[in-house]
Formats: C-alpha cells, structure tokens, sequence
C-alpha cells in the first residue's frame, strides 16, 4: 500500500506548535537554571553540616591523641564511625600531619594517605568546604584541622574530613524539582491554552487564510494594480496615502513616496466628504480627471481616477460604433423593405411597376451620391449616407445641401467631423420625433476653415436648456443625458473651432466652424 502522505500543518497548526516550542524551550531553561540554583543550595547545605559534623569530631580527646600520635587505633575507628552513622555521612576521615588516615568507614584503607588534594588549607590551620575525588567517590566534603592544645592554641597535628557522596546531593536536589513539577506542568498547560486561543485569534482576524494565500493574493493585488489603466489609491481614516498604482504615483507627482499625506499632493480630493461618488470632475496638477470614491469599513477609502480626456475619447469612440450600428440597422431595414415591395409586386405580375420602384431607387442614390461627390472624406460621406436611411425608417426628410463640399485635407479631422455631424443630426431627428419635419445638412468650405450647418423644423431648445447648451449634462431628455454636444464642443475646441447655436426662420441651425488643417498646425510646423 503506498505510504498516505501527512497533509500540511495549517496556520493554526504552525502557530500552536511554534508556542508548544517555545514553551518547552522556556521550561526546560528554567528547570535548568533552577536546577543549578537547587545543587547550589544543596552543596552549601551538606557542606555546611560536613563543617559542623567536622568541628564536633575534630575536638574529640580520642581523636586529638590518636593524630598526636599518629598511630592506629581500632577504638578511634570505631567510635568515628559510630559518629558518622548519627551524623548521616557518607564517610568521616581523621587523617595524622602526614595525611595517612587513622580512621575511615573501609578498614582495609587505614593507615594510606587521604585523596582528592585538599588538605593544604586544613594543615594550615584553615576551615574549608570542598568538592573533591576521594576514594570512594566525587564528595562534598567539609574539612576541619585538629589542634593539640586546643583550637587555635596550639599545633595541628592531623585533619577531620566529613563528606557527602554526589548521589546525596542530587537526590536532594531531584526531591525539590519533584515539588516543583506540578507547577511546571501548570505554566505548560496555560502556556498551550493561550497558544491554542491566540493563534484562533489571529486566525479570524486575517480572515482564515493560510500564509501561502496571503501571499498569492498579494501578488495578485500588485498585478491587478499594474494592469489597470486607471490610478488607484487608498487613503486611510487620518488622510494618508497608504498605497498607490504605478498609474497613480505618476500622476500625483514625481518624488511622491506612499505613505504620503494625501492634502499637500491633491487638496481638492482631501478637502471632499468621505462618500460613494461616482464620475466626479476633479483637477489633479492642472488636468481635469473622472473619480469614483469608495468609503472603507473603519474609515478611509479607495479612489479611482482617470484623464477625463481619454473618458471623452472613449465615449466618443462609443458614439460612433453606436451611430455606425444604428446606420446599419436603418439600411438593413430599408433594404428589407425595399426587398420585399419588389417581391409583392412580382408576385402580383407587376414586372413594370417593380422596374420603376428600383429605377426610382437607384435614381434617388444617384442623386444623393451626386450631391456628395465633392465631399472627399469618405468616413463622413458614409455617414450621412446611413443618417439618409435613418431618416427613410423614422418617416422623416433627410437633405444634404446642394454645392456642399470638403476637400481631402480634412480627413485628418475625420473622427471630429464625424462626431459633430453624427451628434447634431441625432440630436435633429429626436427633435422632429413624433412629427413630421426635415433635416438638412450643409458643408462648406473657403480659405478661412470649413462650415458645418445642420437645420432642422422642430420646436428647438428651451431657453432653460439653450443657457448650458454645451455644459455636460445639458438636457431636457432626463437623467443621463446631455453629453453629445458637450463632447462636441470639447473636440471643436480642441482643433480652434466653435460651435453656435441659433433659431432662424422657424429653425433649430446648429454651426460648426473649423479652422483649415493648415492653420491648425501650422506653430508646430514653424516649430
């Protein structure tokens, strides 16, 4: 059977097991330092009663004859380690001047010299606690000398050395770390505890995500940032830029650095309420932009922006498919109608009247594409070859003055022309809806430019309306409307044009004048 693989610890997981971690770290540092506090009390303890235990036996007459003479004596023996019982010693040692032992707990080594090298204090009249290799072992030992005439009166004439083997000490040692353990074993258990409900917290408070997906998602977020052709930033409850697109880094400045106080690089955004807005017109170092704002849970909030000049050219560009698409339509239709009063009439056996229904078509093209012959930008003679057969599907007259003319150069301007002509012939024809009328388009041009007019028989523009004409928004067709001829006026001014408007004879007439391609560009060409 194929080994089952461990699935991968979680956060949680990581978290309580990095804690677990951490806490036997912790633990066992401590009983380490507390166990070598506890040797260090447990070693000054027994050397402290080695000491005592030494002193006693040290004044003993017996024990003073027998290193002033310095022979053995099984008695001294005897009653040594009868004291050494009652004292709870490992051994008790007398040793002579020359350091050969006169009494020890193993006969066998009496009268050979004392091991573990620390009896030069002791000869020397000196008290000392040692810990030391004797002949039965590592030892805590208390090592006291034996005066002849008295303690300090005299000479010394040997040394008691009372010892406690190591395996007493750490037994006194493990005893206290026994009755610590609960205590241990206490701080462990609330140290898990804390560690599992810590690392829930955190948990929920990065919403369940796991450290691998909080990175993806970091470096999905820096992609989406990259990729978007709009500038985004996000500014928090105390008015700091707390992140920018690259977009949007540019366009507040060069050398601007997030975190950033958003007022010095864009007061005019800093200085709005904090709400949802959509499409407000700001200024951003001199450029007029579009910003979409975003409030934030806590306070703060996200704002997007773009050039409100390309938010123009799109729309334009939006304008024109739509208008191309309503052309098409409008012809299809026509068409279709056409189609099918020339397969009624064949049905019928009507060869001759059907011959003349399509003669009078191609007549009727004939002429119009005559009309236009000396309309040289193709894009705008389509046009207005669609607005005809728009015109044809709403019931209304459509006409293009006679010696209308535009000669090549213009087709640089095309976009313009177009958007202007297609704008004020839809704006004509939603004039005349419900109603009968006609719409004529008249293009001229002379040294000075180029003059478009468009006329039409409809009841024309409040005066309400007529004072904002070319203000976006201007309009008397409900919410959402009035762009058109705000964006046409944008783009004639662009090229050094105007557009005006009028009432003239019973008739809306609506102007465009454009300066000759020449004298538009002429300063750069000087340039």
């Amino acid at each position: 059977m194929p080994r089952s693989s461990r699935a991968p610890l979680g956060l949680q997981g990581r978290l309580v097991r990095l804690h677990l971690l951490v806490l036997c770290g912790m633990t066992a540092l401590l009983v380490g330092v507390q166990t070598a506090y506890l040797y260090g009390q447990a070693r000054e303890r027994l050397g402290e009663r080695a000491l005592t235990t030494s002193r006693l036996v040290a004044r003993l007459p017996v024990v003073v004859r027998g290193t002033e003479a310095g022979a053995q004596n099984p008695a001294l023996n005897i009653q040594v380690n009868a004291l050494r019982d009652g004292a709870g010693a490992d051994f008790i040692v007398v040793g002579d001047r020359r350091g050969l032992r006169l009494a020890h707990p193993v006969p066998e080594r009496l009268g050979q010299p004392m091991e573990g090298g620390d009896n030069v204090e002791p000869f020397a009249g000196r008290e000392v606690v040692s810990v030391a290799r004797g002949s039965l072992g590592v030892s805590v030992r208390g090592k006291v000398p034996v005066w002849a005439g008295g303690v300090g009166g005299g000479r010394v004439v040997g040394v008691v050395s009372t010892g406690y083997l190591m395996p007493q000490v750490w037994s006194l040692v493990r005893e206290a770390l026994l009755s610590l353990a609960p205590w241990f074993l206490l701080a462990l258990g609330l140290g898990t505890v804390g560690a599992v409900w810590t690392a829930r917290r955190l948990r929920a408070s990065i919403l369940n995500l796991e450290p691998e997906q909080i990175a993806a998602l970091v470096g999905q977020h820096r992609a989406v940032l990259a990729a978007l052709r709009e500038g985004v930033i996000a500014v928090d409850a105390g008015g700091i830029v707390t992140l920018a697109s690259d977009r949007a880094a540019e366009a507040l400045g060069p050398g601007t650095s997030v975190p950033c106080r958003l007022a010095p690089v864009w007061p005019e955004l800093a200085a709005r309420p904090v709400v949802r807005q959509q499409n407000v017109e700001l200024t951003l170092r001199g450029q007029p932009v579009l910003v979409n704002v975003e409030p934030l849970e806590g306070g703060g909030f996200v704002a997007s922006f773009r050039d409100r000049a390309e938010a123009l050219a799109l729309a334009d560009e939006l304008t024109h498919a739509r208008g191309f698409v309503d052309v098409l339509r409008a012809q299809t239709h026509e068409y279709q109608n056409r189609l099918h009063v020339l397969s009624g009439l064949l049905q019928l056996g009507r060869p001759q009247e059907a011959l003349r229904v399509l003669n009078a078509e191609i007549e009727a093209d004939a002429q119009f594409r005559q009309l236009l012959r000396d309309v040289q930008v193709p894009r705008l003679v389509a046009l207005l070859a669609g607005k005809r057969e728009r015109a044809q599907e709403l019931g209304l007259g459509f006409h293009v003055a006679e010696d209308s003319e535009l000669s090549p150069v213009w087709e640089r301007h095309a976009d313009t022309l177009v958007t202007a002509v297609g704008n004020l012939t839809e704006n004509a024809f939603e004039a005349l809806a419900g109603r009968a009328g006609t719409v004529t388009v008249l293009i001229g041009e002379d040294p000075e430019g180029a003059q478009i007019e468009v006329r039409d028989d409809g009841p024309g523009v409040s005066e309400e309306v007529a004072a904002r004409l070319f203000t976006r928004g201007a309009s008397s067709k409900g919410e959402g409307r009035g762009y058109g001829l705000a964006g046409v006026a944008a783009r004639v001014g662009a090229l050094g044009g105007n557009i005006r408007f009028t009432r003239r004879g019973g008739q809306t007439v609506f102007q465009v004048n454009l300066p000759t391609p020449v004298q538009a560009v002429a300063p750069l060409e000087r340039a």
